[in-house]
């Protein structure tokens, strides 16, 4: 894992490391330096969160509009077990483009993408006991984390329970660094009734208590709350805090202009984040909050590792004949997602009528 020690965001391998648009658009106009920070980024994990963060057709085309040599990849496919899926999921997104190479240097059983799962409605898994009884059992300091954490799944799946408000602080973990179990979830049923007490909360110099009440406060506070929410924001910046902000985002995205102290950092966060699935959320404040330069991060967009940014340039890029282009790429492309495709041409149609 390399996902501690990124190389700057104002270098070609620290924007390929991070998916970013612009590294895409570097890369193709000095293809002779490239080939191994491309190769590289398929042999080592970089992606803050494996299971959100989107790089592999972000890669699959670097390699087929650089015209870079397939061999190296197929030779990660004798590595260990991370490696060969990343060069397998690469060859497999090649070979849906037509490389009769990658096709035939995939593995017999190449894994395949997880198909759509049959989700089951999620059960009270207490049916027989009224909320009463469930809070009574929250305020008992002897009952133990596993029984108060089935509580607080319980009551996260009933009508909201005020009563459960002057419990919050005292539902953290016996070790106090976590809260129990399904506690975000009950307390998100309450909405706005949580407001006045998440203030409290937010206070608190217990991180889990902290960042619960500026959870509620980021989803139903009110303009009030626009400071708290910008120092939180950067106390993430400074401590480097990666998986979050995006809360912070879009919270602050609901105040528009009223929350532009916000800006500098948003826009920090959009260029420096190595976790890209949040990328697209700092993108969407910046753009309710009117700062300058997003019709140029809308059209970088068009070039990102996230479907989500990719849909964003889609439906906001200006209309410039290299937009115009790219949506047409993006339109033909039978690597790209559906839902992609789909809007590109919608957009591209509409553009070529106005």
């Amino acid at each position: 894992m390399h996902t501690d020690h990124y190389a700057p965001t104002t270098t070609l391998p620290g924007l390929l490391q991070r998916g970013r648009g612009q590294g895409a658009l570097i890369a193709a106009e000095d293809r002779a330096s490239v080939a191994d920070l491309v190769y590289g980024c398929i042999r080592w994990e970089w992606r803050w969160d494996s299971l959100v963060d989107d790089r592999h057709l972000y890669l699959a085309r670097l390699i087929r509009d650089l015209d870079l040599p397939l061999a190296p990849v197929v030779e990660f496919l004798s590595g260990d077990e991370d490696t060969r899926y990343r060069a397998t999921r690469v060859l497999e997104l090649l070979a849906l483009a037509g490389s009769e190479e990658a096709r035939e240097a995939l593995p017999e059983s190449a894994p395949e993408e997880d198909g759509p799962t049959t989700r089951h409605p999620v059960e009270d898994p207490y049916p027989d006991r009224d909320s009463a009884s469930l809070l009574a059992l929250l305020r008992d300091p002897a009952a133990p984390e596993g029984a108060k954490a089935t509580a607080l799944h319980a009551l996260s799946l009933r009508p909201p329970e005020p009563a459960l408000i002057p419990l919050v602080p005292r539902l953290g973990a016996a070790d106090g660094t976590r809260q129990v179990p399904y506690l975000g979830r009950a307390v998100a049923r309450l909405a706005g009734q949580a407001v006045p007490a998440a203030r409290q909360w937010a206070a608190s110099e217990q991180d889990w208590l902290s960042w619960l009440g500026l959870g509620v406060l980021a989803a139903h506070g009110d303009e009030s709350d626009v400071p708290a929410l910008v120092a939180e924001l950067e106390r993430h910046w400074v401590d480097r805090t990666w998986c979050g902000p995006d809360t912070l985002a879009r919270g602050l995205a609901r105040f528009g202009s009223k929350a532009a102290d916000a800006v500098s950092l948003l826009r920090r966060f959009w260029l420096s984040t190595p976790h890209s699935y949040e990328r697209p959320v700092y993108l969407e404040a910046l753009a309710a909050m009117g700062a300058a330069g997003t019709a140029e991060a809308y059209t970088e967009s068009l070039w990102d590792c996230e479907v989500r940014a990719r849909l964003l340039g889609v439906g906001h890029a200006p209309d410039r004949p290299e937009v115009r282009t790219r949506l047409a790429y993006l339109r033909d492309d039978p690597m790209e997602a559906p839902e992609v495709r789909e809007a590109a041409a919608v957009r591209l149609a509409g553009l070529v009528q106005s």
